[in-house]
């Protein structure tokens, strides 16, 4: 077998999820999208943007990473 540099890619096929949020957190990520919109030129939905901002959360979250990084 080749030593490539490059590792087997991971499983990239899309979970769906389906969540129910309260009405304020609906609001505040409707008006984060027209934040996003006014910053970047660009207006993306509310839910093309929740996955990205859940990514940045926990890959920020040190404790999280700390947690993962020890193979619990």
């Amino acid at each position: 077998m080749m030593d490539l540099k490059l590792g087997k890619l991971p499983d990239r096929t899309p979970v769906k999820l389906a969540i129910t949020i309260m009405p304020d957190l609906h609001d505040a990520l409707r008006e984060y999208a027209r934040c996003y919109a006014e910053a970047y030129g660009s207006e993306e939905p509310v839910t093309e943007l929740i996955p990205a901002m859940l990514s940045a959360f926990l890959g920020s979250d040190r404790s999280f990473v700390r947690y993962r990084s020890s193979g619990r």
